[in-house]
């Protein structure tokens, strides 16, 4: 691509909105991870005993390892929903936008 399609790309508004929608997004998907792990990193470290708890009388599974497992499988499902919208609505704003810019 030239310099003036760049220009004309980032001149255009629905450039900023993109940046936006698509950072805010992030951002949010990385808190929810980083909180989940490290509030299970803060309970191995402050309070193991709570994750030590068994399922139910005589199990042998305790609480900690579906703990562990939501945060793992969610980790997953928060990155399909990242790809399935950045290949839906910011794919298509994108190519709104170079469309325009080729104009």
């Amino acid at each position: 691509m030239s310099a003036d399609i760049y220009k004309k790309v980032r001149a255009n508004p629905k450039f900023a909105e993109l940046e936006g929608k698509r950072s805010r997004f992030a951002l949010m998907l990385t808190a929810i991870v980083m909180v989940s792990y490290y509030g299970m990193m803060a309970l191995v470290a402050f309070a193991p005993d709570a994750l030590r708890t068994p399922i139910s009388s005589g199990a042998t599974l305790t609480i900690g390892v579906p703990i562990g497992a939501v945060i793992i499988i969610g980790s997953w499902l928060l990155t399909g929903w990242f790809v399935h919208r950045a290949n839906g609505e910011f794919d298509s704003l994108n190519n709104e936008i170079i469309r325009e810019a080729t104009k």
